[in-house]
């Protein structure tokens, strides 16, 4: 039996993050399950121990847009009509920013949030 409580520590999280899956295989997507609510609070105390433990810093948004052309695969004249090469080559290198209408541009071509080549 696993009492619902404060994580404090690794095995803390491990029992709290099983006892989640085990919520999550009873109450699936119903939100009106009786144990919906139980399943949320617990899901809050591990996204707690999560941010203060597993903080995954953001990234700059050239490494960004440097991760998401290698990952489909693309090379700068894939790009070409988006941002002239010689602009891509500065703002992968560091030399230059994403500008707000560029941003934009790419969250558009990658499909995710211009958010992620703007800087924080």
């Amino acid at each position: 039996m696993v009492h619902l409580r404060p994580i404090h520590d690794e095995a803390g999280y491990d029992q709290m993050v099983a006892l989640m899956n085990s919520l999550l295989e009873v109450v699936g997507d119903d939100e009106d399950h009786e144990l919906s609510g139980l399943l949320e609070l617990l899901g809050d105390v591990v996204s707690k121990y999560e941010r203060e433990h597993y903080a995954i810093e953001a990234a700059a948004p050239k490494d960004s847009l440097r991760f998401l052309i290698e990952a489909r695969g693309l090379n700068q004249e894939d790009l070409s009509t988006i941002v002239p090469q010689s602009n891509l080559s500065a703002i992968l290198s560091g030399k230059r920013k994403i500008s707000a209408t560029l941003a934009g541009k790419f969250g558009k071509f990658f499909g995710v949030s211009p958010a992620l080549f703007v800087p924080r």
